[in-house]
């Protein structure tokens, strides 16, 4: 324990602890996306599924209080490893383009930013009701589709899964290399597979915001 404390003060103990921070919230972002497909299937299908999570209180509220510890940290340790890169380059390049970087490893802050806002935002809307126009308890089927017709939620809830489809591309994969698990010779495949698990989960969450203004789900 005593060797705990230090190593995750480190830099290397920070990207770690960033690192399985990821994996939980990435973890949870998958969950929600197979969980919100169900749309496609009805209203019955939906609020039976948020019926039956309501029925054990006891892992519900566990599991909350994990991402709710797991999202703090990624926030605040993320923050901290930025100030420490700002702090190590405090000149920035004039071309960062011919660094070969990509975008979405250059935007992770923004990207981070955006995510933690439409967190807040999320949550008011959809679980807590508190911003959500006519918000009806035990209704998510109807509550989100009441919310995605208004073209400022719309537009704003795709924003916020162009910036998560970027923050995915590049944190599930650098992920691996915090956690010393990204070999030379698994490097090309990570990074396929970061960009390919990307793009299913913005795109699905998409559909869902495309299907509601086509009026496929209503």
């Amino acid at each position: 324990m005593a060797q705990t404390v230090p190593f995750i003060r480190s830099y290397v103990g920070k990207k770690a602890l960033m690192a399985a921070t990821g994996l939980i919230l990435l973890g949870f972002v998958i969950v929600h996306l197979l969980a919100n497909l169900q749309l496609f299937a009805g209203p019955a299908r939906i609020d039976g599924y948020a019926r039956s999570l309501r029925q054990v209180p006891l892992v519900l509220w566990s599991a909350r209080a994990v991402l709710a510890v797991a999202f703090v940290l990624h926030v605040v340790v993320g923050a901290q490893l930025a100030a420490v890169k700002r702090a190590a380059r405090p000149v920035r390049y004039r071309r960062r383009w011919a660094l070969g970087s990509a975008t979405a490893a250059r935007s992770m802050v923004w990207t981070g930013v955006c995510l933690g806002a439409f967190v807040v935002v999320h949550l008011a809307n959809l679980t807590w009701g508190v911003w959500h126009p006519r918000f009806a308890a035990g209704d998510v089927y109807g509550n989100v589709v009441r919310l995605l017709r208004l073209a400022p939620a719309a537009a704003f809830y795709a924003v916020a899964m162009g910036a998560l489809g970027l923050h995915v591309s590049h944190g599930s994969f650098s992920l691996w290399q915090s956690l010393g698990l990204n070999g030379s010779r698994m490097s090309h495949g990570l990074r396929r597979g970061a960009r390919v698990l990307a793009v299913a989960l913005a795109g699905g969450l998409l559909s869902i915001i495309g299907a509601v203004a086509l009026g496929w789900i209503r």
